[in-house]
């Protein structure tokens, strides 16, 4: 699979990032403004597709789909280390599959993250609104759905062997400086010159 240029890779990766931020945030804003006074009102959820989707409202200190509730702090430490590590290695990765998984992914964590550091009780102990229900399953939001498509993206390019990098594009300037070594010294080389 040919590379993409890094800057692009990056513009693709960030991108995506961005944009799970605001589709995750708008809607939780919706949730928060329509769902939520429905729900304490005792009205119930919305139901889309009957029982199969519906909207409703709930807080969740916890990771993804409710685990670990209680531990808001460790979430919201390994979420900001994850994202920073995330940003840092970006500028390396010059395969758009892996810009679009790591960029949901981190989206994704972004988007929770925000929650916990503005939302009460507290910066870094705020509750994570969901919205989002199926049947037999825990409520959860769109930054949940970017976590987990991006996490089986990630496996599915592993499994594939698809590189992060382009591996023949460092050879190549490996290649390359090797070469302007080797000029290097033969321009320099005494005998070289000798039997000139």
């Amino acid at each position: 699979m040919p590379s993409a240029p890094r800057s692009r890779v990056l513009a693709v990766l960030l991108a995506t990032a961005a944009g799970i931020v605001v589709v995750d945030q708008l809607t939780k804003v919706w949730a928060v403004a329509v769902m939520q006074p429905r729900i304490e009102a005792g009205e119930g959820p919305i139901y889309l597709l009957g029982p199969l989707l519906r909207l409703t409202y709930t807080e969740n200190s916890g990771a993804a789909f409710g685990f670990g509730a209680g531990y808001t702090w460790v979430f919201t430490t390994v979420a900001v280390i994850v994202g920073v590590v995330i940003i840092r290695f970006s500028r390396t990765i010059t395969s758009l599959p892996w810009a679009l998984a790591l960029g949901g992914l981190l989206g994704g964590l972004l988007g929770n993250l925000i929650d916990r550091l503005t939302r009460p009780p507290s910066p870094g102990m705020g509750s994570v609104v969901d919205f989002i229900g199926l049947p037999n399953f825990p409520i959860f939001n769109v930054a949940d759905m970017s976590i987990t498509f991006a996490s089986i993206g990630m496996i599915f390019l592993a499994w594939r062997g698809v590189p992060l990098t382009d591996e023949a594009d460092d050879d190549d300037a490996d290649d390359a400086n090797d070469a302007d070594a080797n000029d290097a010294g033969e321009a320099h080389d005494p005998a070289a010159e000798g039997e000139r």
